[in-house]
């Protein structure tokens, strides 16, 4: 049956880069544009664990490659955006998944500390991704950013401030470069995840997860990663060229239930 439709769902042998990749929505999202027959950069901090996920990719009948990324280091992420390039010809999916957090009051003593390095790995380092990918996103004229932040980019949590400030951060960057880079034909849009079983919530007691989930998410769940995933895969396909600046949460409902 010839096709109705004129714009494209697949990102078949497209070259993506996701940061973070080694666990939860890094790697779901990892295996996911692989499943769809992308070229997959698998990058994490945790060198074996971005190894493992490429493997997983590979005997799946998967294309990956797998980097050792410390996403504070700006040469490091020039390095790697540079290897990506070189072994898939181009760049034109950016994911930057990454991400930290370091709980604690405004008054602790380590709150400097904390306040530098959740920054760096949640705001700063989206940035220096951005600027080594960028030539490469702009020769396909069809480049894709997808920046992961959280529904803590909406609202706020006592004791959160350095995490709830860097995913701000997160949601006002995207907004600002899709303006920017938008006339370039690069789109920039971001992903607000909400309670996901995720290493980030791995502490949180299974009871307590299913408390909070029934007195707060209207679907009465935690989500997996591979639902947050998704939504990336939505925002980096070739349809959805006309989705820029968008903020779009993927929480079961959270942020529009009210009260406890």
């Amino acid at each position: 049956m010839a096709r109705l439709s004129q714009l494209s769902r697949s990102i078949r042998d497209r070259a993506v880069l996701v940061t973070g990749a080694a666990s939860g929505m890094g790697r779901a999202t990892a295996r996911l544009f692989a499943d769809e027959g992308a070229r997959v950069a698998v990058c994490d901090l945790d060198a074996d664990g971005a190894e493992r996920v490429a493997a997983e990719i590979g005997a799946a009948g998967g294309r990956a490659h797998a980097f050792a990324l410390d996403v504070t280091d700006a040469s490091a992420c020039r390095r790697v955006v540079d290897r990506t390039i070189e072994a898939f010809g181009g760049l034109n999916i950016l994911v930057n998944n990454a991400g930290t957090v370091a709980q604690g009051a405004i008054d602790d003593p380590d709150f400097d500390a904390s306040w530098e390095r959740v920054l760096d790995v949640n705001l700063r380092s989206h940035t220096y991704l951005i600027r080594a990918a960028l030539e490469a996103l702009r020769a396909g004229g069809d480049g894709r950013i997808v920046n992961v932040a959280s529904t803590e980019a909406l609202g706020g949590t006592a004791r959160n401030s350095p995490y709830t400030a860097s995913k701000h951060g997160v949601a006002g960057l995207t907004k600002a470069l899709a303006v920017e880079l938008g006339s370039q034909g690069i789109t920039v849009n971001c992903v607000c995840p909400g309670p996901i079983r995720t290493g980030m919530t791995q502490w949180i007691p299974e009871q307590d997860k299913q408390t909070f989930a029934r007195r707060r998410v209207p679907l009465k769940r935690y989500g997996e990663p591979e639902e947050v995933a998704h939504m990336i895969l939505n925002l980096a396909l070739p349809a959805s060229s006309f989705v820029n600046g968008s903020v779009i949460l993927v929480d079961g409902g959270l942020h529009i239930k009210f009260g406890a």
